[in-house]
């Protein structure tokens, strides 16, 4: 019986080098015959859940009731404000149990009432600034990475959203104004200059990361300011952390065709529910490994994507803090849009410099 010779298939030296501009580029060429989907997420690290979950800090308590978690180390700079928002406080009663106390909901959702809506705002400048009639200027947010530098053009009453302005970055170097970013899983970002005093504050979802909101917007600041990098502080705010955040393959390509390091970004998270620990022969499918909807899911950790921004924007590691905290896992302290189905009100990381 003949026996065929194994075939040694030799590459191509131009597909070689096509393959090192892809590599370079953070990109992968198609290769046909190549198994999709089980190989490629074999390179993610595994973990559970609780493994990767990060608390949060224990709030700060205004003398009006509301409960927020300013910025570790950034007290030091006097002539700037800066917070985020938790759900504790606040009038709101859209989101809580029948005869518990008011929420702090900054956001105008359907559910809740104008009139509540505006007095937290109120509140919240206030625990911030010190001062109830402190302007706070939002924006309407549209997952992009449309920035807008506002002033006092902008501040028409103590709350602003600049009419036809949209987007997801607001940035300014005037006085007396708090700039604010509504987020309920996405990621807000705050950076300040410490020599030329501007501010700025960045709504990161995961659509605005691969767009690179915060990356350009620090080259913003550059260009309106004179910002140099290594001048620049930055906080990441609480949302919904890399335990909890369960994405699609469709995410994951837009990382990777971004993002050289998109790998680091990415785990498979396996479920922690008890009753599958406990049975596990309950749960056995036939379908074939990676096929099946039982068993690992791709997580993104969008706070570490951003910090990666940060760095790539010239910002060193000991000038970027994290103020920690999942927003999915920790519902009595954040609100979340994924945890409560899209039932959920809205916080808010706010900036600004403080008025003389």
């Amino acid at each position: 019986m003949l026996r065929s010779a194994p075939v040694t298939v030799q590459l191509n030296p131009e597909l070689k080098a096509i393959d090192a501009l892809f590599q370079d580029a953070g990109l992968v060429r198609n290769l046909r015959g190549k198994a999709a989907g089980v190989t490629r997420r074999m390179r993610f690290e595994r973990a559970t859940p609780k493994e990767l979950s990060r608390a949060a800090p224990s709030p700060r308590l205004a003398a009006n009731g509301v409960q927020w978690l300013p910025v570790p180390g950034w007290e030091k700079y006097s002539w700037l404000w800066h917070g985020f928002s938790t759900r504790k406080g606040g009038v709101s009663r859209a989101y809580c149990a029948e005869g518990a106390e008011g929420e702090l909901n900054l956001g105008f959702t359907a559910a809740d009432e104008r009139e509540a809506v505006v007095r937290n705002r109120q509140l919240l400048a206030e625990a911030v600034s010190e001062d109830l009639a402190t302007p706070l200027i939002t924006i309407r947010q549209i997952h992009s990475s449309v920035l807008v530098v506002s002033g006092s053009g902008d501040a028409q009453g103590p709350l602003t959203t600049p009419q036809g302005h949209r987007g997801d970055g607001l940035m300014t170097d005037e006085a007396g104004l708090l700039l604010g970013i509504q987020t309920a899983d996405c990621i807000p970002v705050l950076v300040a200059d410490r020599k030329r005093r501007a501010v700025a504050a960045f709504h990161a979802g995961w659509r605005g990361t691969a767009k690179r909101i915060v990356e350009a917007g620090v080259g913003r600041m550059r260009l309106e300011f004179g910002s140099r990098p290594e001048d620049l502080i930055a906080a990441i705010g609480p949302g919904i952390g890399v335990c909890c955040y369960a994405v699609g393959d469709e995410v994951l390509s837009s990382f990777e065709s971004q993002f050289s390091y998109a790998p680091d970004l990415f785990r498979e998270v396996y479920d922690t529910d008890p009753v599958r620990t406990k049975y596990p022969m309950l749960f056995l499918t036939q379908r074939a490994p990676g096929h099946s909807p039982i068993g690992p899911s791709l997580h993104l950790d969008i706070i570490e994507a951003n910090r990666r921004q940060l760095l790539d924007a010239g910002l060193k590691p000991r000038s970027i803090q994290i103020t920690g905290g999942c927003t999915s896992c920790q519902p009595s302290l954040f609100f979340s849009h994924r945890a409560s189905h899209g039932h959920a009100g809205r916080m808010m990381g706010v900036i600004g410099i403080r008025a003389h």
